[in-house]
């Protein structure tokens, strides 16, 4: 099997009370996934940051779900 390749990305924001938000993490398949994981949690913030740290899931993690990519989120 093949490993899948999760990307972390880690977010500066400022809300829409204007509170900055530093390493605010979200793991997904893209940068297009990860701001619309964001923005689902953060509704009209204004992005001032953002970068990737790619992560190699090992075998044993290879088949991981929806539910666990939801997981890791609320772990990060």
């Amino acid at each position: 099997m093949v490993p899948h390749t999760v990307l972390k990305y880690l977010f500066r924001i400022r809300t829409r009370s204007g509170v900055v938000v530093e390493n605010l993490s979200i793991y997904g398949r893209d940068e297009v996934e990860a701001r619309r994981k964001l923005c689902q949690m953060y509704n009209d913030c204004e992005i001032l940051e953002a970068r990737s740290q790619p992560m190699a899931l090992g075998a044993r993690n290879a088949a991981c779900s929806y539910e666990d990519v939801v997981d890791m989120i609320v772990a990060g």
